[in-house]
């Protein structure tokens, strides 16, 4: 593998210069495994630091998990059971130096965004996954990790670290507005708490699953780094990493400090025939009745179960009451769609966008912040026109 390349992309300096830092020791060796990284700044102000694992509190929890080792949840968005998601956990596990727990959602939702199941009851379920305290949670990754985060769930509140992925297929340019993976990582810098996500450039014809240990082995010191930097309280609390990384990861070329390129694809809605709308509506609700005895099966009693049978068959006739009452002889007319993403061409060529790194085989490391930045040609030409839209004078 080559030297990893880094430039300064008019960064913030101190970020660069962690990340020059945290890819030289990659270079190295270091990755983190000096008696400093086990030491957290005893100066910094109590509040700000991530706490550490209580030996009370849930009793769900590993009986082994020792209050001294700093806290990482990890999360994704393409479910609990995903390749990338086992494999990060497996590798952090094995490093023996951090009290790893999972909170990710139960199905994928990959494309979900930074969306919220506010006003709905989701369902949270303790899952085996050895060397971890893991929930599969009926929402989205916003979900999962604000839950985390709340101290219902786990008996902390402030994890040293939240790791978003890793993830299938690429989150680069304006995929990060619908991406899951990255929701989950801005969700953590949203509530104070340093956080990265990772993203595999996936090929459907052409990656493997092993692919996700692959990169599993090529970010690994960047996040070891990472936690490191974050218990130094050196690390910029400001921003998290979107981290992608190329389809054959061992012959990456290095990584680059990238930033967001305009890169998207083409939103295609494809009309579908009643007919095979019908054939696969008849599989979702199989699916969907098979769902509904599980719930049920779940519920703390059969008269819980029951009474919310009676109220959804109470909704049930309440809309078809008021169903009836409408016009008769109006005919609505149905029609189906669905919703594919097709790529398309990318017209920039700047090599320190995310989108042209990652096709050059570089891991792309591109900073987020929450802030919405407005250039100043942009905000000055706003400026302008709600001036002369509003005719106020400036």
């Amino acid at each position: 593998m080559t030297t990893p390349v880094m430039r300064n992309n008019f960064l913030p300096p101190g970020l660069v210069s962690n990340l020059e830092q945290v890819l030289l020791s990659r270079k190295t060796g270091g990755g983190g495994d000096g008696d400093e990284s086990s030491n957290p700044n005893e100066n910094e102000d109590d509040s700000t630091k991530p706490v550490s694992s209580s030996n009370g509190g849930d009793s769900s929890e590993p009986s082994g998990n020792d209050g001294s080792k700093p806290i990482i949840l990890v999360t994704n968005s393409d479910g609990i059971e995903s390749p990338g998601l086992s494999y990060l956990v497996s590798a952090l596990v094995r490093e023996g130096l951090y009290n790893v727990h999972v909170c990710a959602p139960q199905s994928d939702k990959s494309t979900a965004g930074h969306s919220l199941s506010l006003k709905e009851t989701i369902e949270v379920v303790s899952v085996d996954i050895n060397g971890a305290t893991a929930y599969e949670v009926s929402g989205t990754p916003v979900d999962c990790v604000s839950l985390a985060l709340c101290g219902s769930l786990f008996t902390w509140s402030k994890p040293l670290l939240v790791i978003s992925g890793i993830n299938r297929g690429l989150s680069c340019g304006h995929h990060m507005f619908y991406s899951g993976v990255v929701a989950g990582a801005r969700e953590a810098l949203v509530n104070g708490v340093s956080s990265i996500s990772i993203s595999l450039n996936w090929k459907k014809d052409g990656s493997n699953e092993s692919d996700f240990k692959d990169a599993v082995t090529v970010c690994l010191p960047l996040i070891q780094a990472m936690i490191r930097d974050v218990e130094k309280g050196v690390f910029p609390n400001s921003c998290s990493l979107s981290v992608e990384v190329p389809t054959t990861p061992l012959t990456n070329k290095g990584f680059k400090v990238t930033k967001q390129s305009l890169w998207r694809s083409t939103l295609t809605w494809q009309a579908i025939s009643a007919t095979r709308h019908q054939a696969a509506s008849r599989f979702s609700s199989q699916q969907k009745n098979a769902m509904a005895l599980a719930q049920l099966g779940r519920d703390a009693s059969a008269a819980g179960a029951a009474r919310r049978l009676i109220t959804q068959k109470k909704n049930i006739e309440l809309v078809e009451s008021v169903g009836a009452a409408g016009k008769s002889d109006f005919k609505r007319s149905v029609k189906y769609f669905r919703l594919e993403m097709l790529d398309k061409e990318q017209e920039e060529e700047d090599e320190v966008l995310d989108f042209i790194a990652l096709e050059n085989d570089f891991v792309a490391v591109t900073p987020i912040s929450l802030s919405m930045h407005v250039d100043t040609e942009t905000k000055m030409a706003a400026s302008e026109w709600i001036s002369s839209a509003l005719q106020v004078e400036r």
